[in-house]
């Protein structure tokens, strides 16, 4: 499935498994993002289950607003987030 950058982690919170991300596209609850770190460290595919924006929750969020976003596997700083095309089959 074709796949868009949307944006970058620019911080990452270990303890409550959450990813500050600056989004380059907008995104919404429910999408699949695709996370890749350096040298394949890191590449996982997830569904966004929980955004949050200044503690609030979200169900979309917009190009160049920084989310906090509920991850399924650690992450780092830098590591880029796809969002994954979900076509017609």
């Amino acid at each position: 499935m074709p796949e868009k950058e949307i944006g970058k982690i620019t911080h990452y919170f270990s303890k409550i498994n959450v990813a500050v991300v600056e989004l380059s596209d907008n995104l919404r609850k429910g999408e699949t993002i695709h996370i890749v770190g350096g040298k394949g460290a890191r590449d996982f595919t997830q569904k966004v289950t929980s955004m949050q924006i200044e503690h609030e929750s979200i169900d979309e969020a917009k190009k160049g607003e920084a989310i906090g976003l509920k991850v399924d596997e650690p992450v780092k700083e830098g590591d880029k987030v796809y969002k994954v095309e979900e076509g017609e089959e």
